[in-house]
């Protein structure tokens, strides 16, 4: 009970936090909008320009959902790829799973040079752009899980992940070599991820994805936390190591494959968040860093995605570039703050 009253505040703080940067994001863009009239646009009052209520409802709601979806599902498949592989480097690209989802757009939108007599690499849409992504995240994790049921060595495991990643991206590199600049062009726009244009059904789908994810991640926590102590110890606590195993790479691949399908490769929050999160709660407890993550990589990917929209402008950055610049330079200043790293 007093464990839970210590971190109390600071969960407050950070969903105050959350809170403010959630109607921030729907403020400020390439039209500005009065903190106010945004508060009153979101709690139905009248608005002075009705435009600003219908570009808050259809554009910047929807947007601000995905970012939050987005930063939590990341930061949260690197939280559950660092504790299983106890690397702090590790993070939701390490199983090659976001590797396999950047495949399947990259066939998608470049196979139709080397597969023009196909009519379904002529048919590129969101939809079918999430749908591709998806069906190659979902191949790279079934491979994963195959061999994760016959490998007992959690390093080879990490090892296999990162082959298979290497594997999917010289595929990509091929379909680059061979397709036309348009189609590059179009490829590498999808690579700059984005948070912006998901229908409500895509939205929907994305968020049963996330929640399976939290879902699986919550029950896992007692076995997260033993196999802090390393696969023996949990072992003797009774943890069965390859159905924990099995649990985590499930829960990891339905996070990064559905953010990757439906934003795109976004670097950093997944590999980042989880370490910010342990500096500044200094527990490595999962009942308090699961939570805490989620919050965290919201925020920070809330933050990035209104950086990027560069607000009273009309160009947009691409969201990959902003959360590494960005986040790169608040993790070094805190681990050399702290002078050493919590794990």
């Amino acid at each position: 009970m007093q464990r839970s009253k210590t971190y109390l505040f600071p969960f407050l703080i950070l969903f105050l936090v959350l809170l403010f940067c959630f109607v921030l994001n729907l403020s400020l863009g390439s039209v500005a909008i009065p903190f106010k009239e945004t508060i009153k646009s979101i709690f139905g009052g009248v608005v002075v320009n009705e435009s600003w209520h219908y570009i808050i409802w259809n554009y910047r709601i929807p947007k601000a959902f995905t970012a939050i979806l987005v930063g939590s599902g990341l930061s949260l498949s690197g939280l559950l790829m660092q504790t299983l592989f106890r690397n702090p480097l590790a993070g939701p690209f390490v199983l090659g799973i976001s590797s396999g989802a950047s495949l399947g757009a990259a066939l998608l939108i470049m196979g139709s040079t080397l597969f023009s007599h196909w009519f379904i690499f002529e048919v590129i849409n969101d939809v079918s752009l999430a749908i591709a992504s998806s069906i190659g995240s979902f191949l790279v994790l079934l491979a994963v899980i195959t061999v994760a049921s016959r490998v007992k060595d959690t390093m080879a495991l990490l090892i296999i992940g990162l082959m298979f990643g290497s594997i999917t991206a010289a595929l990509v590199s091929v379909l680059s070599y061979f397709t036309d600049a348009e189609r590059l062009q179009q490829y590498i726009f999808w690579a700059f991820g984005s948070v912006g244009n998901l229908s409500a059904v895509q939205l929907a789908v994305l968020s049963v994805f996330i929640l399976a994810g939290i879902i699986l991640s919550i029950i896992s926590v007692k076995s997260l936390n033993a196999l802090l102590l390393g696969e023996n110890y949990a072992r003797s606590l009774g943890v069965h190591i390859k159905k924990t195993r099995f649990i985590i790479i499930i829960a990891t691949g339905l996070l990064a494959g559905a953010v990757t399908a439906f934003a795109g490769p976004i670097a950093f929050i997944g590999l980042a968040v989880p370490h910010l999160t342990r500096q500044v709660f200094n527990t490595t407890d999962h009942r308090i860093l699961v939570p805490a993550v989620l919050v965290y990589g919201a925020i920070l990917l809330l933050l990035c995605d209104l950086i990027a929209q560069l607000p009273t402008s009309s160009y947009v950055l691409p969201l990959n570039a902003i959360t590494s610049v960005v986040g790169a330079p608040v993790v070094i200043w805190l681990l050399v703050r702290k002078k050493k790293m919590i794990f």
